[in-house]
């Protein structure tokens, strides 16, 4: 049931659209233009292969933002089946993260060769990309859980969501290196739990040097625990959820 909810998942996303699911590659690559020409033509942000350093963490939050953003009305979007028949409802967030999850490891097939054109070649510390995205998909499951049925009885929720989202962005080291930071505030942006992700996949991607195992360790406990609590917010509150969609 997951699996076809997650193949729903992606037909529906691109459902009608001339180029369908090559929008999967597309709008990366869209979105690294817009962004590269901004940052480096109008801001003017001097750092060698800048587009490279900005295409990882720019993957990587997609995967996180997109999973949130859909999660915030999976329940709402299939409240007939909820009403209908029992399955578990974890399924359906899980289902979207899954789908976001797919859409990220397509979009390898463009950073890679990117980042052979950008002189980035692979070396050892390439092999540690599953454990970080792993990490990254655990908190995400965990946000998304929270999200989706804390939705369901707060509607706003879904609204609101999209302009934490944005300031999240900001605060997260993606556009920017978190050395720019000045150093008594940068350990404030360090606690953000997604810098452990984007920084992790910086560092083996474009630094091209072993992670820092102490910020894996925060990241993994961090994602364990909002893991944690979203299943236990969802279990609590699944129990009227058939009243309320």
């Amino acid at each position: 049931m997951l699996w076809s909810l997650i193949l729903s998942e992606l037909r529906t996303r691109y459902k009608g659209s001339v180029l369908g699911f090559f929008w999967t590659l597309v709008n990366p690559i869209l979105t690294l233009i817009v962004y590269s020409l901004v940052y480096s033509f109008v801001l003017r942000i001097n750092m060698k292969n800048y587009s490279a350093f900005l295409f990882i963490g720019l993957l990587a939050w997609n995967l996180f933002a997109t999973s949130l953003q859909s999660s915030s009305r999976v329940i709402l979007g299939q409240a007939a089946m909820v009403k209908k028949i029992y399955f578990p409802r974890e399924i359906l967030p899980l289902s979207v993260v899954g789908g976001a999850v797919i859409n990220y490891l397509i979009s390898q097939v463009v950073l890679i060769p990117f980042l052979l054109l950008s002189g980035l070649h692979p070396n050892v510390d390439w092999t540690y990309w599953p454990l970080i995205l792993l990490i990254e998909v655990v908190m995400t499951v965990g946000f998304s859980l929270l999200v989706s049925i804390l939705n369901v009885y707060f509607r706003d929720l879904e609204h609101m969501l999209n302009i934490f989202l944005m300031l999240w962005f900001y605060v997260t080291p993606i556009f920017y290196a978190i050395t720019l930071i000045p150093s008594p505030y940068s350990f404030l942006f360090r606690l953000n739990p997604l810098t452990t992700p984007i920084m992790s996949l910086q560092d083996i991607f474009y630094y091209e040097h072993g992670v820092r195992w102490k910020l894996l360790l925060y990241g993994s406990a961090f994602a364990l625990c909002i893991f944690s609590l979203g299943w236990r917010v969802f279990g609590l509150l699944n129990r009227r959820l058939a009243e309320e969609v």
